[in-house]
C-alpha cells in the first residue's frame, strides 16, 4: 500500500517497519477517534490525523495496545499541527507489538487513499476470483480425462509456483514435481510444507504437500485443494490407491534405467521416500520373463522380507530389491518372488544407486542374451563372468570396436544373404563342448550345422575349437547383443 500513487503523495515516513510492513491489508478506515479500536474487526490499515488521541502517554499507550489487540495492519498518521511527530507513546507500543506505523508529512485526501486501496483491493480479488475458476477448470478437465496423478501433481506445482509432492499415508513418496530444484533437498524439506489430505468417502489415501513459494492470486491451500480433489476423484475411478504406488515404482525404474538422473543422491532420496533403502543392505535388479501381476509380486518379495520397487518394462517384470545380509536370496526364494513358472535373472549385489543400476541392466542384458527354453529357472549374473564383464564395461567403446571387428564377416554374410550365421554362433556357445545340443537349439540338422561352422571359421579366419577365440567370440556377441537390446 505504501508504494500507491496516493500515500507516495504524502511523502511517508516508516516509524515501525520490518517485518510489520508485510501485514496484509484487508480494508481501509478513516477515524480520528480515541474510541476506533471497538469499530474495527482486524485488518484494517487505520488512516488518521490523530486529533481525537488523548494527550497522557499512559492512555496513548493503551490506545495504541487495543489497536495492536484487535488486530489492526498498521497506523497512518498524517502530521500536523496536532502531531508534528509521531507521539514516543505510541512508536514504543507498536514496536514492540510489531505494529507498522507510518508517517505522513504532507497533506494528502485520504478519500484519494481509501480510493486507491479499496480499488487495489478489489482488483486483486477479482483477479483471484478468476484465477479460481481458471484452477477449477483445469482441474476438472484433468479429472474428466482421467490424468494420472503424476499429471495432477505437475499441474499443481506449476500454479502454486513451487515443488508438490504426494505421499501416501505410510509417508512414502508417490509422485513430485520438483520444478528444477534438487529432488534431495526438496524431500527433505518436506515438514515445512503445506499440507491437504487427499481422500473421499470418508477414507483419506494420502497427502498432498507444497513447500514454501510465493503466494498466488488464488491462494496456496486453495491450488492445493483444488489438485488434492482432483487426484480424490482419479483415485475413486482406479478403486482405491493402489495405482499410486504402481505409478511412482514405475517412474523410478524409469529414471533409474534411463539413467534419467543428474545425481545420484536424488534417486536414493527417492527411493529411501518409498521405504527402500540401499545403505547397509544387500540389493539386487531382478528381471522376470513374460509379464504376471506386479502388485503379487512386489506383494510376495514383502513376504520374503525384501523392500521392493517393481514395474513392467517392455514385455517382462522388473524388481529392485533390498534386504538386511541376513536374509537369503536362493533360487527358491526368487522364484517365489517372480509368482510364475517362468525366467528369472538375478543381478549382482549393490549398495548405492550407482551399483543397483549396474545390477539391473546386468539383469536386463542376460535376459535379452538368454533365450534357452522357458520354465522356472534362476539366472544370476554373477554366476556368467563374461555376462558380468560385458554389463561392467557396457558404455567402454572398446567394447563395442571389439565386436564390430570380430564379427563384421558374419553381420555382412547375414545381411546380404539373409542369412543364419550369427545366430548359430549363438547357438555354438551357448552349448560348449556339445555341438549336437547347439545344432538342436538352431532347428539345424547336425550337417547343416557343422557346414555353418565350417563356413563361420572360413569367414572369420578362426579356429573353432580353439577356447581363446570362442571367449572373443562369446565377448562380442554379448556386447552386440547388449547394444542391440539397449538400441
Amino acid at each position: 500500500m505504501l508504494e500507491t500513487p496516493a500515500i507516495r503523495r504524502g511523502a511517508p515516513e516508516v516509524a515501525v517497519g520490518g517485518a510489520a510492513l508485510d501485514a496484509a491489508v484487508r480494508w481501509v478506515h478513516v477515524s480520528d477517534s480515541a474510541g476506533v479500536a471497538r469499530l474495527l474487526d482486524g485488518g484494517e490499515l487505520l488512516l488518521t490525523t490523530g486529533a481525537g488521541w488523548p494527550d497522557d502517554p499512559r492512555l496513548l499507550r493503551e490506545f495504541a495496545a487495543r489497536l495492536s489487540g484487535v488486530g489492526v495492519a498498521g497506523i497512518v498518521l498524517e502530521l500536523g499541527a496536532r502531531h508534528p511527530s509521531i507521539p514516543d507513546a505510541v512508536t514504543e507500543v507498536c514496536a514492540q507489538e510489531g505494529l507498522a506505523l507510518i508517517a505522513l508529512t504532507r497533506e494528502v485526501k485520504f478519500v484519494a487513499v481509501t480510493e486507491a486501496v479499496h480499488h487495489a483491493l478489489i482488483a486483486a480479488q477479482t483477479a483471484a476470483l478468476r484465477e479460481r475458476q481458471h484452477l477449477h477448470e483445469l482441474f476438472t478437465a484433468l479429472s474428466l480425462q482421467g490424468a494420472p496423478a503424476d499429471v495432477i501433481v505437475a499441474e499443481t506445482s506449476r500454479a502454486i509456483g513451487s515443488p508438490v509432492v504426494l505421499e501416501n499415508l505410510a509417508g512414502e513418496l508417490i509422485a513430485a514435481e520438483y520444478l528444477g530444484q534438487s529432488v534431495s533437498q526438496t524431500l527433505a524439506r518436506r515438514s515445512l510444507a503445506d499440507r491437504v489430505p487427499v481422500g473421499a468417502r470418508g477414507s483419506r489415501w494420502g497427502m498432498l504437500l507444497a513447500l514454501p513459494g510465493p503466494e498466488t492470486a488464488a491462494g496456496r491451500l486453495t491450488v492445493l485443494e483444488q489438485g488434492a480433489t482432483a487426484l480424490a476423484f482419479g483415485c475413486i475411478a482406479d478403486g482405491g490407491d493402489q495405482e499410486w504406488s504402481l505409478l511412482a515404482q514405475r517412474a523410478v525404474i524409469d529414471d533409474l534405467l534411463g539413467a534419467r538422473f543428474a545425481d545420484a543422491a536424488d534417486i536414493d532420496a527417492r527411493l529411501r521416500a518409498g521405504g527402500f533403502e540401499l545403505r547397509g543392505r544387500r540389493c539386487h535388479g531382478l528381471v522376470a520373463r513374460g509379464t504376471t501381476s506386479i502388485g503379487e509380486l512386489a506383494y510376495r518379495a514383502r513376504q520374503a522380507g525384501f523392500a521392493v520397487v517393481a514395474a513392467r518394462a517392455g514385455e517382462d517384470d522388473v524388481a529392485l530389491l533390498s534386504a538386511r545380509p541376513a536374509v537369503e536370496l536362493d533360487d527358491a526364494t526368487v522364484l517365489r518372488i517372480a509368482a510364475g513358472d517362468r525366467a528369472v535373472f538375478l543381478g549382482p549385489p549393490a549398495e548405492d544407486v550407482l551399483g543397483l543400476l549396474a545390477s539391473l541392466r546386468a539383469a536386463r542384458d542376460l535376459a535379452d542374451s538368454d533365450r534357452a527354453e522357458e520354465g522356472a529357472r534362476v539366472r544370476r549374473v554373477g554366476d556368467r563372468p563374461l555376462e558380468r564383464l560385458v554389463a561392467t564395461l557396457r558404455d567402454d567403446h572398446r567394447l563395442h570396436e571389439h565386436s564390430l571387428r570380430m564379427l563384421a564377416p558374419l553381420v555382412r554374410y547375414d545381411e546380404e544373404r539373409r542369412g543364419d550365421l550369427l545366430d548359430v554362433l549363438g547357438a555354438l556357445l551357448a552349448h560348449p563342448g556339445n555341438r549336437s545340443a547347439a545344432a538342436t537349439a538352431s532347428h539345424l540338422s547336425r550337417s547343416v550345422f557343422y557346414q555353418r561352422l565350417t563356413l563361420i571359421g572360413d569367414l572369420l579366419g578362426a579356429d573353432l575349437d580353439d577356447g581363446e577365440t570362442l571367449a572373443a567370440l562369446h565377448l562380442a556377441l554379448l556386447a552386440r547383443r547388449r547394444t542391440a537390446a539397449s538400441g
